[in-house]
């Protein structure tokens, strides 16, 4: 069992949450000067890291807010856990 520890609940199940997207993504302007091209883009098109990387979660199983999470992508572990719209944090020691 992995426990994502909510900023708002404290520690949970997994179970309780789901994954976003790709955390620090800014969202367009003016989404309807977009192409349909450029929307797909910012859609579906995401960094693909292997290691750390920024993800938006949602504690879909309680207070339904969300929040960013730094998890390894290899591992799975959990380096840190955020309130949205904070920057991503620099771990001591640097990054896993």
């Amino acid at each position: 069992m992995i426990l994502i520890d909510c900023p708002n609940c404290g520690p949970r199940d997994e179970t309780e949450f789901h994954y976003g997207s790709q955390a620090h993504v800014a969202y367009p302007e003016d989404p309807s000067a977009l192409t349909d091209e450029e929307w797909g883009r910012y859609l579906f098109y995401r960094e693909n890291t292997k290691g750390l990387y920024a993800e938006r979660w949602v504690h879909s199983g309680g207070c339904r807010k969300w929040f960013n999470v730094l998890r390894d992508t290899v591992t799975y572990r959990i380096a840190a856990v955020y309130a949205a719209g904070e920057p991503r944090p620099t771990l001591d020691g640097g990054d896993l």
